[in-house]
């Protein structure tokens, strides 16, 4: 299978062409906002990060936002901080430029102050978007591909339709030479082991093994009870009766094809095939990690329903049941609830949903880019000084 996509200087290839507005610090979210307001062609994000964090969990940060603006959807980046803060607008904007795209880097507080600042990037935004919009789409390979895989508001349908169907879809993706990545590291709990069984090698099914006692431990050096955040009440509601139970049916995304690597949060795969991304089972915080890490496109599978999108990577939402996509179908892309109703299979959804993948990698708009659902989050592992 093929697609139209833009070749990237690092010779990766985007599915869209956006120009990103980057801030590195919460002080500069809003005057970010303000200039995508003013010029089309541009997105960003707003985030409550960049300053009073230290050791992994500024590097962390500081990865996802690096990931950010060299994901290939991304033709150029202007990164904007205020000045004062822990990571430097600077440092973001050196790293991004090493994958030879457009990077302008600008301080609110060299600038003078919000006004002039919303001005200056305005004006170097309108000629990035410009050049941007001379570039041709060109004929790639789905090998070229890192398709994210997610659920989100599960039920007791998830296991059953949704899931499974993207699994058959990760199994086609990496068919094709692709990359299909399997995040969601606490709802694997109680499931690993049928993942790691199907490892490539023992390094890769210890490190499996090893993520997930990570996740255990966090909960308990916190003396809390992780069941009590997940399953969450909508699960429970839906028809799920443990965090074992949600697992059983979330492993179902990773297909049936071998584990080749298990990554670090917001951290580029390194190898073709399935991988497990370390994330939360936060929906916006995995979906930051898999946008951060390269995904092109993502698959999100849900019970109850949800308008979650990325400001950088089209978000196919695919609902597990019928009656919720009808009441949804704002928000909902395609409808997996066909195979609860007996109309069809896994394998036809899963191949329906490879089809719109393909659809999309060409333009074709998701729901959430049309409702501008622009939603960040990253995963915290330390406190804030």
């Amino acid at each position: 299978m093929q697609f139209w996509g833009y070749r990237r200087p690092d010779g990766r290839v985007g599915v869209r062409n956006h120009v990103l507005i980057l801030p590195t610090i919460t002080c500069a979210t809003q005057t970010a906002q303000r200039v995508t307001e003013l010029v089309s062609g541009t997105v960003t994000f707003i985030h409550q990060h960049g300053c009073a964090q230290v050791g992994t969990d500024y590097d962390q940060t500081a990865r996802t936002y690096a990931g950010m603006g060299m994901n290939p959807n991304v033709y150029g980046v202007i990164v904007l901080g205020l000045g004062c803060e822990t990571h430097q607008a600077h440092r973001i904007g050196d790293e991004i430029a090493k994958c030879g795209k457009p990077v302008e880097t600008i301080s609110i507080q060299d600038h003078g102050g919000t006004l002039q600042t919303i001005a200056e990037v305005s004006k170097i935004a309108v000629k990035m978007v410009q050049d941007a919009s001379m570039v041709q789409r060109e004929l790639c390979d789905f090998s070229e591909l890192i398709v994210g895989t997610e659920c989100g508001g599960s039920d007791a349908c998830s296991g059953l339709s949704a899931n499974p169907a993207v699994g058959r879809t990760s199994d086609l993706v990496v068919q094709q030479g692709g990359t299909a990545i399997l995040a969601e590291t606490t709802e694997l709990i109680g499931a690993e082991h049928l993942i790691a069984n199907r490892a490539a090698n023992g390094q890769v099914a210890k490190k499996a093994y090893a993520v997930i006692k990570m996740m255990e431990d966090r909960s308990i050096q916190m003396g809390v009870d992780i069941r009590t955040g997940n399953p969450s009440p909508g699960n429970i509601e839906g028809g799920l009766s443990s965090l074992e139970e949600k697992s059983l049916g979330a492993a179902t995304k990773s297909g049936t094809t071998r584990l080749e690597e298990v990554i670090d949060y917001a951290q580029v795969p390194t190898k073709k095939g399935l991988v497990w991304m370390d994330t939360p089972g936060h929906d916006i915080e995995q979906l930051t990690g898999m946008v951060a890490g390269g995904a092109q496109i993502v698959l999100f599978t849900s019970g109850r329903g949800t308008p979650t999108g990325s400001p950088i990577s089209p978000v196919i939402k695919i609902s597990t049941n019928t009656p919720m996509f009808e009441k949804m179908n704002e928000n909902m892309d395609l409808n997996a609830g066909t195979i609860v109703d007996g109309l069809e299979t896994v394998d036809e959804v899963g191949r329906r949903i490879m089809e719109e993948i393909q659809h999309v990698s060409n333009g074709k708009l998701t729901k959430a880019e049309i409702l501008k659902q622009h939603d960040f989050g990253i995963w915290r592992i330390g406190p804030t000084f």
